[in-house]
């Protein structure tokens, strides 16, 4: 027998994916994009290259959005709003790898290898998700792309008219017929000389340097 609150849950959440999506599509169609760079992703895949694009986990939506349909990769945990996220951008032609640090992380990391290894795959990856600290480089995106051989290009985004959600970070959402400006930058190079501590500080730098840059282009 079903649950009567389990069932009313169920439903609540099934309304918020086909609403939710629905409004979040509508609003970023509206959208007028304004990306740079966008060669370095696509010389690296044309050549065979897989691609780690990397982008701070307040600034994701705006390139997820445009994105979509491509059929990327995208890292999601396993809690309710990755979820959510997940289900919205299955509908919009992403594919996922599902996995956190505290559920099913060695199986979602050796998936995310595995599919990095195939020539031209794409990955898009926040290097500071899916809690946090904001900003703060995990080992995850700089073990992968050693491991694989994928280049690690930073990602950034802002819009002219936006909401911010404050949880553990900021996430900006586009206001309808904002404009929205999206950065990718160079791959980011590590020496061999370099420890993770030195590699994290450096793709950190370019992360912020991009992030400032997309503010200043958007007024904020």
């Amino acid at each position: 027998m079903v649950n009567k609150s389990e069932l009313i849950k169920k439903i609540e959440f099934w309304l918020t994916v086909v609403l939710g999506g629905w409004a979040i599509r509508w609003v970023y169609f509206t959208n007028r994009f304004k990306a740079q760079g966008s060669h370095y992703y696509l010389d690296a895949l044309n050549k065979g290259q897989s691609v780690i694009l990397a982008i701070w986990h307040g600034r994701l939506l705006g390139p997820f959005m445009y994105l979509a349909g491509n059929e990327f990769y995208g890292l999601a945990g396993t809690h309710k709003d990755a979820e959510l996220i997940s289900r919205i951008g299955k509908k919009i032609g992403w594919r996922f790898v599902r996995g956190s640090s505290t559920e099913r992380g060695r199986e979602a990391y050796l998936d995310m290898l595995r599919k990095l290894k195939s020539p031209a795959t794409l990955v898009y990856i926040t290097p500071d998700g899916p809690k946090g600290p904001a900003k703060q480089c995990k080992p995850g995106v700089i073990r992968a792309a050693q491991a694989t051989g994928a280049i690690i290009i930073p990602v950034a985004c802002h819009s002219t008219k936006f909401r911010g959600f404050i949880n553990w970070d900021t996430f900006v959402v586009a206001k309808a017929f904002a404009r929205t400006e999206i950065i990718f930058g160079p791959p980011v190079n590590f020496t061999e000389d370099m420890d993770y501590t030195a590699r994290a500080d450096l793709l950190t730098t370019e992360l912020n340097k991009l992030e400032k840059q997309a503010d200043e282009r958007t007024g904020n």
